[in-house]
Protein backbone atom coordinates (compact mmCIF):
# COMPACT_ATOMS: atom_id res chain seq x y z
CA UNK A 1 0.00 0.00 0.00
CA UNK A 2 1.56 3.53 -0.67
CA UNK A 3 2.33 5.78 2.26
CA UNK A 4 -1.07 7.69 2.84
CA UNK A 5 -2.54 8.76 6.11
CA UNK A 6 -5.75 7.40 4.53
CA UNK A 7 -7.14 4.52 3.49
CA UNK A 8 -11.01 4.02 2.01
CA UNK A 9 -12.04 0.59 2.20
CA UNK A 10 -16.15 -0.32 0.55
CA UNK A 11 -17.16 -3.24 1.79
CA UNK A 12 -19.48 -5.32 -0.60
CA UNK A 13 -21.51 -8.57 -0.41
CA UNK A 14 -23.86 -10.55 -2.44
CA UNK A 15 -26.58 -11.28 -0.01
CA UNK A 16 -29.40 -8.93 -0.20
CA UNK A 17 -32.30 -9.64 0.60
CA UNK A 18 -34.44 -6.44 -1.25
CA UNK A 19 -31.54 -6.47 -4.14
CA UNK A 20 -29.88 -9.91 -4.72
CA UNK A 21 -26.63 -9.33 -6.04
CA UNK A 22 -26.72 -5.82 -6.30
CA UNK A 23 -22.81 -4.94 -6.35
CA UNK A 24 -22.74 -6.80 -9.69
CA UNK A 25 -25.98 -5.22 -10.76
CA UNK A 26 -24.99 -3.05 -13.99
CA UNK A 27 -25.62 0.25 -14.53
CA UNK A 28 -23.99 1.81 -17.90
CA UNK A 29 -22.04 -1.39 -18.70
CA UNK A 30 -20.46 -1.38 -15.27
CA UNK A 31 -21.32 -3.20 -12.05
CA UNK A 32 -22.29 -0.87 -9.44
CA UNK A 33 -19.13 -1.29 -7.45
CA UNK A 34 -16.71 -0.45 -9.74
CA UNK A 35 -18.90 2.98 -10.18
CA UNK A 36 -18.37 3.32 -5.86
CA UNK A 37 -14.92 2.36 -6.88
CA UNK A 38 -14.14 4.74 -9.19
CA UNK A 39 -16.05 7.81 -7.15
CA UNK A 40 -13.56 6.73 -4.21
CA UNK A 41 -10.63 6.96 -6.35
CA UNK A 42 -11.62 9.98 -7.71
CA UNK A 43 -11.36 11.84 -4.23
CA UNK A 44 -7.58 11.15 -4.74
CA UNK A 45 -7.29 10.88 -0.57
CA UNK A 46 -5.57 7.22 -0.95
CA UNK A 47 -5.96 4.04 -1.54
CA UNK A 48 -9.18 2.53 -2.30
CA UNK A 49 -9.45 -1.25 -1.68
CA UNK A 50 -13.54 -3.24 -1.65
CA UNK A 51 -13.58 -5.60 1.29
CA UNK A 52 -15.46 -8.55 -0.25
CA UNK A 53 -16.23 -12.54 0.86
CA UNK A 54 -17.51 -12.98 -2.21
CA UNK A 55 -15.38 -13.99 -5.71
CA UNK A 56 -17.80 -13.16 -8.31
CA UNK A 57 -17.09 -9.31 -6.66
CA UNK A 58 -13.41 -9.57 -6.40
CA UNK A 59 -12.86 -10.52 -9.59
CA UNK A 60 -15.00 -7.72 -11.24
CA UNK A 61 -13.16 -5.40 -9.11
CA UNK A 62 -10.08 -6.52 -10.20
CA UNK A 63 -11.23 -6.74 -13.88
CA UNK A 64 -11.90 -2.77 -13.97
CA UNK A 65 -8.29 -1.93 -12.08
CA UNK A 66 -9.37 -2.21 -8.44
CA UNK A 67 -7.79 -3.58 -5.40
CA UNK A 68 -10.04 -6.33 -3.86
CA UNK A 69 -9.28 -7.93 -0.32
CA UNK A 70 -11.21 -10.98 0.69
CA UNK A 71 -12.85 -11.73 4.09
CA UNK A 72 -15.09 -14.08 5.94
CA UNK A 73 -18.54 -14.28 4.90
CA UNK A 74 -20.12 -14.62 8.70
CA UNK A 75 -19.45 -10.40 9.52
CA UNK A 76 -22.44 -9.10 11.37
CA UNK A 77 -21.87 -5.41 9.26
CA UNK A 78 -19.88 -3.75 7.28
CA UNK A 79 -17.57 -2.10 9.97
CA UNK A 80 -16.57 -5.71 11.07
CA UNK A 81 -15.52 -6.56 7.56
CA UNK A 82 -13.40 -3.47 7.00
CA UNK A 83 -11.72 -4.10 10.21
CA UNK A 84 -10.98 -7.40 8.82
CA UNK A 85 -9.43 -6.24 5.65
CA UNK A 86 -7.66 -3.43 7.41
CA UNK A 87 -5.33 -6.28 9.35
CA UNK A 88 -4.88 -7.90 5.54
CA UNK A 89 -4.05 -4.73 3.70
CA UNK A 90 -2.01 -2.70 6.40
CA UNK A 91 -0.43 -4.88 9.07
CA UNK A 92 2.07 -1.81 9.11
CA UNK A 93 -0.53 0.22 10.48
CA UNK A 94 0.22 3.16 8.12
CA UNK A 95 -3.00 4.58 7.64
CA UNK A 96 -4.29 6.64 10.98
CA UNK A 97 -7.72 7.58 8.87
CA UNK A 98 -9.93 4.54 7.80
CA UNK A 99 -12.83 5.68 5.68
CA UNK A 100 -15.96 3.14 4.98
CA UNK A 101 -18.15 3.76 1.84
CA UNK A 102 -21.37 1.61 1.33
CA UNK A 103 -21.12 -0.30 -1.98
CA UNK A 104 -24.44 0.79 -2.94
CA UNK A 105 -23.60 4.41 -3.23
CA UNK A 106 -22.81 4.90 -7.02
CA UNK A 107 -23.67 8.20 -7.54
CA UNK A 108 -21.34 9.36 -4.39
CA UNK A 109 -20.07 12.89 -4.93
CA UNK A 110 -16.26 12.34 -4.34
CA UNK A 111 -16.13 15.97 -2.69
CA UNK A 112 -18.48 14.50 -0.27
CA UNK A 113 -16.06 11.79 0.91
CA UNK A 114 -13.27 14.29 1.43
CA UNK A 115 -16.13 16.17 3.65
CA UNK A 116 -15.89 13.17 5.77
CA UNK A 117 -12.44 14.12 6.83
CA UNK A 118 -12.38 17.34 7.81
CA UNK A 119 -13.87 16.95 11.21
CA UNK A 120 -11.02 14.83 12.25
CA UNK A 121 -8.80 17.91 12.20
CA UNK A 122 -9.86 17.93 15.65
CA UNK A 123 -8.10 15.72 17.52
CA UNK A 124 -11.58 14.99 20.07
CA UNK A 125 -13.66 13.74 17.17
CA UNK A 126 -13.38 9.62 17.28
CA UNK A 127 -15.63 9.41 14.20
CA UNK A 128 -16.83 11.64 11.53
CA UNK A 129 -19.80 11.22 9.00
CA UNK A 130 -21.99 12.93 6.70
CA UNK A 131 -25.78 14.53 6.96
CA UNK A 132 -27.79 16.87 4.27
CA UNK A 133 -30.38 19.14 5.45
CA UNK A 134 -34.47 17.24 4.45
CA UNK A 135 -35.92 19.52 2.01
CA UNK A 136 -38.71 17.19 1.31
CA UNK A 137 -41.87 16.57 3.88
CA UNK A 138 -42.28 13.37 3.31
CA UNK A 139 -38.95 12.57 4.48
CA UNK A 140 -39.11 14.20 7.69
CA UNK A 141 -41.21 11.60 8.96
CA UNK A 142 -40.08 8.24 6.95
CA UNK A 143 -38.69 5.67 9.44
CA UNK A 144 -35.86 4.93 6.84
CA UNK A 145 -34.80 8.06 6.18
CA UNK A 146 -32.40 7.97 10.03
CA UNK A 147 -32.15 11.60 11.34
CA UNK A 148 -28.86 12.63 13.09
CA UNK A 149 -29.65 15.15 16.28
CA UNK A 150 -26.75 17.52 16.69
CA UNK A 151 -25.31 20.68 18.38
CA UNK A 152 -23.98 23.15 15.40
CA UNK A 153 -20.28 23.45 16.62
CA UNK A 154 -19.35 25.67 13.47
CA UNK A 155 -20.60 26.58 9.81
CA UNK A 156 -21.73 23.04 8.32
CA UNK A 157 -21.07 20.91 11.23
CA UNK A 158 -22.62 18.98 14.11
CA UNK A 159 -21.42 16.98 17.22
CA UNK A 160 -24.19 14.22 16.82
CA UNK A 161 -25.75 13.93 20.11
CA UNK A 162 -28.23 11.25 18.74
CA UNK A 163 -29.46 9.10 15.59
CA UNK A 164 -32.76 8.44 14.95
CA UNK A 165 -35.83 6.80 12.68
CA UNK A 166 -38.08 9.28 14.77
CA UNK A 167 -39.04 12.89 13.57
CA UNK A 168 -36.71 14.15 15.88
CA UNK A 169 -35.32 17.34 17.16
CA UNK A 170 -39.21 18.10 17.65
CA UNK A 171 -39.64 22.14 16.92
CA UNK A 172 -38.96 24.90 14.56
CA UNK A 173 -35.78 24.33 12.90
CA UNK A 174 -33.95 21.68 10.46
CA UNK A 175 -33.78 18.19 10.17
CA UNK A 176 -30.82 16.43 8.96
CA UNK A 177 -30.52 12.94 6.77
CA UNK A 178 -27.59 10.66 7.91
CA UNK A 179 -25.25 9.59 5.04
CA UNK A 180 -23.72 6.28 5.93
CA UNK A 181 -19.93 7.51 4.87
CA UNK A 182 -18.34 6.44 7.93
CA UNK A 183 -14.39 8.06 8.53
CA UNK A 184 -12.23 6.43 11.84
CA UNK A 185 -9.77 7.25 13.39
CA UNK A 186 -8.17 3.64 13.45
CA UNK A 187 -7.95 3.15 16.87
CA UNK A 188 -11.56 4.04 16.88
CA UNK A 189 -12.33 1.40 14.62
CA UNK A 190 -10.78 -1.20 16.62
CA UNK A 191 -12.25 0.08 20.08
CA UNK A 192 -15.62 0.27 17.68
CA UNK A 193 -15.89 -3.07 16.79
CA UNK A 194 -14.89 -4.72 19.92
CA UNK A 195 -17.83 -3.54 21.75
CA UNK A 196 -20.61 -5.61 21.94
CA UNK A 197 -23.90 -4.24 20.27
CA UNK A 198 -25.47 -1.83 22.83
CA UNK A 199 -28.77 -1.27 24.12
CA UNK A 200 -30.57 2.38 21.61
CA UNK A 201 -28.55 0.33 18.61
CA UNK A 202 -30.47 -2.76 18.95
CA UNK A 203 -33.79 -0.63 19.99
CA UNK A 204 -33.29 1.73 16.76
CA UNK A 205 -31.67 -0.72 14.35
CA UNK A 206 -28.16 2.02 13.70
CA UNK A 207 -25.35 0.48 14.52
CA UNK A 208 -23.49 3.80 14.98
CA UNK A 209 -25.42 4.48 18.20
CA UNK A 210 -23.52 1.62 19.74
CA UNK A 211 -20.44 4.43 19.85
CA UNK A 212 -22.19 7.30 21.20
CA UNK A 213 -23.26 4.98 24.39
CA UNK A 214 -19.89 4.13 24.71
CA UNK A 215 -18.87 7.75 24.90
CA UNK A 216 -17.24 8.07 21.56
CA UNK A 217 -17.54 11.48 19.51
CA UNK A 218 -18.70 11.40 16.13
CA UNK A 219 -19.05 14.92 14.34
CA UNK A 220 -20.84 15.34 11.41
CA UNK A 221 -20.20 17.25 7.83
CA UNK A 222 -23.25 18.94 6.66
CA UNK A 223 -23.04 18.60 2.73
CA UNK A 224 -26.06 19.51 0.00
CA UNK A 225 -27.41 16.34 -0.70
CA UNK A 226 -27.76 13.06 -0.20
CA UNK A 227 -26.57 10.36 -2.95
CA UNK A 228 -28.52 7.30 -4.24
CA UNK A 229 -28.50 4.05 -2.05
CA UNK A 230 -29.59 1.38 -3.75
CA UNK A 231 -31.61 -0.77 -1.91
CA UNK A 232 -34.55 -1.47 -4.28
CA UNK A 233 -35.08 -2.62 -8.28
CA UNK A 234 -36.90 0.88 -8.05
CA UNK A 235 -33.61 2.48 -6.77
CA UNK A 236 -31.54 0.34 -9.25
CA UNK A 237 -33.65 2.03 -12.20
CA UNK A 238 -32.85 5.42 -10.97
CA UNK A 239 -29.38 4.96 -10.90
CA UNK A 240 -29.43 4.09 -14.05
CA UNK A 241 -31.49 6.86 -15.09
CA UNK A 242 -28.93 9.06 -13.76
CA UNK A 243 -25.73 7.80 -14.49
CA UNK A 244 -26.75 7.41 -18.18
CA UNK A 245 -27.55 3.47 -18.23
Amino acid sequence: MADSDVLILIPARMASTRLPGKPLADIAGLPMIVHVLRRAETAGLGPVVVATDSTEIATAVMAAGGRAAMTRADHASGSDRIFEALGTIDPGERARIVVNVQGDLPTLAPADIEAALAPLADPAVDIATLAAEIRREEERHNPNVVKVVGTPIGPGRLRALYFTRATAPAGEGPLYHHIGLYAYRRAALARFVGLPPSTLEQREKLEQLRALEAGMRIDVAIVDSVPLGVDTPADLATARQMLGG
